[in-house]
């Protein structure tokens, strides 16, 4: 059996067909999916899943492999943290990424999304750019949209 470079070549080298004289070439995307890289600092956490990863004393690294969602302690929030409009969203949304279950959190994060909207009207490309990406599963990116409102939450809160 070739190795996964020279199969991966032969089977694109079969897909090549000569149809009628012409040459017709199928395009095949080959996806390589490649593990995760985790480096953990002494006693930090991650959550895989609904599982949480505690690091021992000294710095670690280790690789994950497979489609389950990931965050680090330091991009999470809790229902303590979760007192201003964007981190009540962001903590719905943390969980339904968490938990891979979008329609049982759906009517909590459409409230906490309206009232992200009332209080916030000047991030409208923001929250639709949220909104977007859960809409089309995409919820990783659409923490990552989160995040950039709390940090503004945050400023105007301290100022």
């Amino acid at each position: 059996m070739p190795d996964g470079g020279v199969f991966a070549a032969y089977l694109l080298e079969r897909c090549f067909a000569n149809v009628a004289g012409d040459y017709a070439r199928e395009v095949f995307e080959l996806e390589t999916i490649v593990p995760l890289r985790v480096e953990l600092k002494p006693f930090e956490r991650i959550v895989i899943g609904e599982t949480v990863l505690i690091n021992s004393d000294t710095r670690t690294s280790f690789l994950v492999d497979g489609e389950a969602p990931i965050l680090r302690e330091r991009d999470t929030v809790t229902a303590e943290t979760a007192n201003t409009p964007a981190k009540r969203l962001y903590l719905c949304v943390q969980t339904m990424y968490l938990k891979s279950d979008i329609p049982k959190y759906l009517p909590a994060y459409q409230g906490f999304l309206r009232d992200l909207r009332n209080s916030s009207p000047g991030d409208r490309l923001a929250i639709d750019a949220i909104s977007a990406h859960v809409s089309s599963g995409a919820l990783y990116k659409a923490l990552k949209e989160i995040r950039k409102l709390m940090k503004r939450e945050d400023a105007l809160l301290a100022a």
